[in-house]
This record gives structure tokens, sequence and C-alpha cells, in this order.
């Protein structure tokens, strides 16, 4: 086993490893999925987001976005109109996070199929991914 790191502090955050770092950032059960959901439909506003997401309250959803603008992964604007309209979307950094989000999508699609002995598919839900071009299973 490797010897223990110093620890270090960026932005209030403490932390030994970039591992532990990253899960700070997007660790917890709501953070990557919100994280997904921007990636995939691009501006979103509140309403929509948390339709997107059944089971997430309308308080967890508002501390969510809010560490995920305050570490710099999502931008948040407000548009001075009647009633006011608030979007949300990733930021390059924020964007940056979507590979590896993608890979764990993956992983758990095969985890699915592996454990379940079948992938659940057809209407109401997810499509399966789709191996890249080149890649392995082209």
């Amino acid at each position: 086993m490797r010897a223990a790191c110093r620890e270090k502090e960026v932005n209030g955050r403490r932390y030994r490893c970039f591992f532990e770092l990253t899960l700070q950032l997007i660790g917890g059960k709501w953070k990557p999925v919100v994280l997904y959901h921007l990636a995939q439909d691009g501006v979103l506003r509140f309403g929509e987001l948390r339709r997107g997401l059944p089971g997430i309250t309308e308080r967890m959803l508002t501390r969510c976005l809010r560490e995920l603008e305050a570490d710099g992964l999502v931008r948040r604007e407000v548009y001075r109109e009647v009633p006011p309209r608030v979007e949300y979307a990733l930021t390059d950094l924020g964007a940056s996070l979507i590979p590896v989000l993608r890979d764990m999508r993956d992983w758990g699609a095969r985890y699915e199929e592996r454990t379940a002995g079948r992938a659940f598919a057809g209407e109401g839900y997810e499509p399966r991914p789709q191996p890249p071009e080149g890649g392995p299973g082209a």
C-alpha cells in the first residue's frame, strides 16, 4: 500500500488525493445525474430539471445546483423578466466531466445486463449506449 499523502486544500475543500477531490465535487446521489442531464439537454430551466429527476426534492436540487455553480461546473443565468427565468448549463469545466460520466453510464449498462441477465429495453427505458465507432464492439 502506498504511503499516505499529505493533505491539501483548494477552494475550501480539504483532500489528500485527486480521486477524493473529484468525489467531493461530483459525489452524492444527485450531482452526477444533474450534470448528465445538462450534458444531454444543454440548457435547462429549474422546472425542466426537476421534472426530469423524479425523486429529487426541490430543496435538494437547489442545493446541488448551488454547489455545482460554486465549484464552477454549472453556469446559472438569470433573465430579468416577469416571471423571472433562470437557466442552467454546463461550464467548460463541467463539460470536461462528460466523458467520465458517460463511462460511468456505460459501466452501469454492462452491470445491469450482467447481473439482471438481460437488458431492460424498450419504451420508457433509457436507450442502450452504443459502442464508439472503431471501438470495441464496433
